[in-house]
């Protein structure tokens, strides 16, 4: 495999194995610990907010903490292994394209994002738990304990595109010889992982104000609008998939759901009064936006008109902005207005599968409004439209620069 490679292009990859242990057919081993480390915090989190749910009171050491612990330490362990092995070696064949840092240490762009991340994430810990033995159960997902962990977690997981991205972006450049590689097509996935599970961090994070209680307002596509444009436009213009927006929303779709398929039959009783609701197994997470719909359209776009994809450059980044917003937008609406009706309202939405049943032990099982709308969450026509006529105006800024953080994406080589 290692002789198919020009000499030039095994210095700068670390195809010479003798020298370059660590690395695995070209890609190197802290790259695939940082994404399963990704993989990890996400199903810890979810747990987590599931476990918060339906049992409430945890400790330092609950079984879905020690699951993000282990996302965290197994990306700072290998990405630090990474960053000290490129800066103890000097005639490493890595080196020569690593990152310079205090003029000390030397490492690719997504193990420095990584370290510092799983750095975060394990100082939250002990901060979280004198947050609860101070303040008892949390109430909101954003406490600053949980600040603290979100920002190591995207940290972590924005590190493990980085350092995907830097080596397909290499890649890139030696389209010609290597466009067949089996590397270049692993990591073309590694990076669809890596970017679905900053997706469903980013939603998560936002999930407060993004229900299906919320689908019938106009802050809730606002919401969508600031967020989602800017991160999918940028992925599906740095990623090398043909259909990179449709692979990354699906993966965030099948990620959110697993976990709340598979925890939901396992047994789960409250430990933290009042107890209104008396459950017996675990309540699971809210279904997922059905962000495939618009990305297959956003993705079908940029093939006809954007510069990075097929064909040639039809429209500037400015008119391009204005039409994928418009759409997405637009898209969306169509698709979750009644989708979230479906779920809030439809006895053939409660059930295990689209978990609108979902109740968490502290809540009143009988509340008027647990399956109808309640009269905060309906608006007016004319406030509605004024609305989301703004959330057309953020969503447009939002894709140009996610546009623009695509063009710089597909710059990383570092």
């Amino acid at each position: 495999m290692e002789s198919s490679f020009p000499s030039s292009f095994q210095a700068r990859f670390g195809h010479s194995g003798a020298r370059s242990g660590s690395w695995h057919l070209g890609i190197p081993t802290y790259i695939y610990a940082v994404v399963f480390s990704s993989f990890c915090v996400i199903m810890g989190l979810l747990w987590d907010i599931m476990w918060h749910m339906s049992i409430g009171r945890d400790g330092l050491l609950a079984p879905p903490h020690v699951v993000i612990y282990v996302g965290a330490v197994v990306s700072g362990l290998f990405s630090a292994y990474q960053i000290l092995s490129l800066t103890l070696t000097r005639n490493h064949p890595g080196r020569a394209s690593a990152v310079p840092f205090w003029g000390v240490f030397y490492g690719p762009l997504g193990a420095m994002f990584s370290v510092w991340g799983a750095l975060a994430m394990l100082t939250s810990a002990p901060f979280d738990d004198w947050w609860h033995n101070t303040y008892g159960l949390d109430v909101q997902i954003l406490t600053p304990p949980h600040t603290i962990l979100a920002i190591g977690i995207m940290t972590v997981q924005f590190g493990a595109m980085a350092g995907v991205l830097a080596l397909q972006n290499q890649y890139r450049t030696q389209a010609t010889i290597l466009d067949r590689a089996p590397q270049l097509a692993r990591l073309k996935w590694l990076f669809a992982l890596a970017a679905g599970l900053l997706l469903i961090t980013l939603y998560t994070l936002m999930s407060e104000s993004m229900g299906m209680r919320e689908t019938h307002q106009s802050g809730y596509y606002a919401t969508a609008a600031i967020i989602f444009p800017f991160y999918l436009l940028a992925m599906g213009r740095a990623s090398m998939l043909r259909w990179p927006i449709t692979i990354i929303t699906g993966i965030y779709i099948l990620g959110m759901l697993l976990p709340s398929w598979v925890l939901q039959n396992f047994p789960a009783t409250p430990r933290l009064g009042p107890v209104l609701n008396p459950i017996t197994h675990y309540q699971p997470f809210m279904f997922p936006l059905l962000l495939i719909v618009p990305g297959v359209v956003l993705d079908w776009l940029m093939h006809r008109f954007d510069s990075g994809k097929e064909g040639k450059k039809k429209l500037n980044d400015w008119i391009l902005s204005g039409l994928y917003a418009v759409a997405f937008m637009l898209v969306l609406l169509v698709v979750q207005w009644p989708f979230g009706e479906f779920l809030l309202t439809s006895p053939y939405a409660q059930n295990g599968f689209f978990l609108s049943y979902s109740w968490t032990y502290d809540s009143q099982p009988d509340w008027q409004y647990r399956f109808a709308f309640a009269p905060w969450n309906i608006q007016s026509a004319a406030d509605f439209w004024i609305g989301f006529a703004k959330a057309l105006l953020y969503a447009t800024l939002s894709a140009r620069i996610g546009l623009l953080w695509g063009n710089w994406m597909k710059r990383i080589v570092r």
